[in-house]
């Protein structure tokens, strides 16, 4: 059994952040689990699908977060607990249908796992996504543990059951991908036998009604929020600062106080649940203290909404005075740090917290620092012959093309990695949309070739409706599918094009090649590692006009060295590289980039790493001198 089940009830184990959740959600009696992968959420459903081999349940990979969303919801309409999980930009995408289903109500538990990205690690933004469980009117739960991560997804299923309708639960980058020890609880027997009422209808009409319920049902969430025991206050009765902190802000906050040997004068109140606000324990400890600084990750959303409270508690707790984002004491943007909270404390006691009595014990918890090191494709990355042949491509056509970019490893192809040959990067599946605006420029003089690349997970997420768009419209568009066979970005999963689901049965793929040709439109395919081919394929695809398909077909580098390698030895024939003589000016470790080629100082010449090197041998091709050479294994 995997062990995420095996644990039993009172077990105390090391679970990351995201496993925690998974638990939660076994513990919690969910039998229908559906996401689409995304860091830092990508585990949930991971842990989940190994789970699903020994315990009653349905596990899958959907196509996208709107279609995981709604398919959770049809388990939920039958009687079964069900739980969908992505990262903060998938719930734009199944924003508008929670919109709707927030209205409609719903039956079974369900819960919405949002895992936010502070700072944007991981992300094209950091959008903070709580603002959608305000914008739906459910209620929000925002552990600062993984062991609250694992009690609140337990929760939710029976908060969600007691309002009829849908609950959110936000983690963080820090919290998802932190561990420590968890105890964890028991697991129901899973019995559910699905069943949909026909006399029962999930529907948004009347709208108005449907909304003042929904209204109703928040309010019954604040009430059990106001003795909910995720909050939680820790400090001196009347502390001289009041810290209102949510989240993984409330480590940070605890963190800094601590350090800064302030415990007598700082408390703190945790808040897990953090909308509804639980308006009379806000008020209770907005009593105790005059000044208050707020604690949180990315938007002032407490912040905002405690204000507005003090607003209607004038007469009761008088004036306050508040620090955090707006007031310019917490940075605006970027991930909350215990640095930026001991700056603000320490300026608040006259405290400087890079003292040498403070500094030591910051340095103890800390290790030796990491190098830097720049963003880059792996070795043997079909990616890097893609972009190769793009550069190559665009050069010989001389219009000053360029490249409209998507989401995901080929992202990078805005750094030198790539060449720097993209130009755009948004949203899943902006690519294609932004090509096909460009592709109808053309009535009005425009004469650059554009290339719009977008992977295999993402054309089936996003990019298909945007081809349709090119192919109703006649946008000169040139699209690369740059096919690797797995979602790679974000750990390997399967998707519909691979032949498999998330719980590993095998199932028919969705053929892109067949798909493309089916709309009508030019369709040819090259392989990304003979990169002078693709490069005159792409040539010769830039002087068509309409739509068009260049599907770039080569598995991810990982993939295949983890399904038998690569059939090359590469090394450098020490002879014929000439080094700084050369005069291609290091083209092979400055300008191709792969980690697996290496600039020798002593010898001042061009080598190969053979612990790095795949051995692919692509970089056979762009050595003027062809002093890298390719051996068969």
């Amino acid at each position: 059994m995997n062990r995420i089940a095996a644990f039993h009830a009172g077990e105390r184990v090391l679970l990351q952040g995201n496993e925690a959740i998974a638990r939660g959600v076994l513990e919690g009696g969910a039998v229908f689990c559906a996401a689409y992968p995304g860091n830092p959420s990508s585990e949930i459903l991971e842990t989940l699908a190994e789970c699903s081999k020994d315990l009653p349940m349905y596990v899958e990979w959907s196509t996208n977060e709107k279609v995981a969303l709604e398919a959770a919801t049809a388990a939920s309409f039958a009687g079964c607990r069900a739980v969908v999980s992505m990262k903060q930009n998938g719930v734009n995408v199944a924003s508008d249908f929670l919109t709707n289903l927030t209205l409609s109500g719903t039956k079974a538990g369900i819960v919405l796992i949002s895992c936010d990205d502070p700072s944007g690690i991981s992300s094209t933004n950091e959008e903070d996504a709580r603002l959608f469980a305000r914008m739906t009117d459910i209620p929000l739960l925002e552990p600062a543990t993984p062991q609250e991560a694992l009690e609140m997804t337990r929760w939710a299923f029976e908060l969600s059951e007691e309002i009829s309708n849908v609950v959110m639960l936000r983690s963080v980058s820090r919290l998802s991908h932190t561990r420590s020890c968890v105890q964890v609880g028991a697991l129901p027997a899973l019995e559910t036998r699905p069943w949909f009422d026909p006399k029962h209808a999930f529907h948004t009409f009347p709208v108005v009604a449907k909304h003042a319920e929904r209204h109703r049902k928040l309010e019954k969430a604040a009430r059990l929020f106001e003795e909910s025991p995720f909050n939680d206050y820790e400090g001196p009765e009347k502390p001289e600062l009041l810290v209102i902190a949510s989240g993984c802000a409330w480590s940070y906050a605890s963190e800094a106080r601590d350090l800064l040997d302030l415990g007598a004068k700082v408390g703190i109140l945790k808040m897990g649940t953090t909308w509804p606000l639980p308006a009379e324990l806000v008020a209770r400890h907005l009593e105790r203290s005059t000044r208050v600084l707020f604690a949180e990750d990315v938007d002032p959303f407490v912040e905002d909404l405690v204000k507005t409270l003090v607003a209607d508690l004038g007469a009761r707790i008088g004036v306050r005075e508040f620090f955090g984002k707006n007031s310019g004491h917490i940075p605006a943007c970027g991930e909350l740090t215990p640095a930026h909270l001991m700056e603000v404390m320490g300026a608040f006691f006259g405290i400087d917290w890079r003292d040498a009595t403070y500094r030591h014990k910051v340095a103890a918890l800390i290790g030796d620092s990491l190098p830097q090191r720049e963003f880059g494709f792996c070795p043997g990355c079909p990616h890097r012959g893609s972009y190769y042949a793009i550069k190559k491509a665009l050069a010989w056509d001389g219009r000053d093309g360029f490249v409209s970019g998507d989401i995901g490893c080929y992202t990078m192809g805005i750094w030198p990695t790539g060449f720097s040959q993209v130009k755009s990067v948004h949203a899943m599946g902006s690519g294609i949309g932004l090509a096909c605006g460009y592709g109808k420029l053309t009535t009005l003089g425009f004469d650059q070739p554009v290339v719009t690349v977008c992977g295999d997970s993402t054309f089936f997420h996003a990019g298909l409706p945007g081809l349709v768009n090119a192919k109703f419209n006649q946008a000169d568009i040139l699209l690369l599918i740059l096919d690797n066979s797995t979602t790679a970005m974000t750990g390997f999963q399967p998707h519909p094009g691979t032949g498999r689901t998330a719980m590993g049965n095998p199932t028919e793929p969705v053929d892109v090649e067949a798909l493309c040709r089916s709309l009508g439109i030019t369709v040819a395919v090259a392989d990304p590692y003979r990169m002078e081919e693709t490069a005159e394929t792409l040539y010769r695809l830039m002087q068509q006009g309409g739509p068009r398909v260049l599907i770039l077909k080569r598995k991810c580098a990982l993939v295949q060295g983890r399904e038998g390698g690569f059939p090359f030895r590469m090394h450098v024939d020490q002879e014929k590289c000439l080094g700084e003589s050369c005069g291609c000016n290091r083209y092979c470790t400055r300008i191709f980039r792969c980690p697996g080629l290496v600039w020798d100082e002593e010898m001042q010449k061009s080598r190969i790493d053979e612990v790095i090197c795949v051995g692919c041998g692509i970089c056979a091709d762009i050595c003027p001198q062809s002093a890298i050479i390719r051996e068969p294994e």
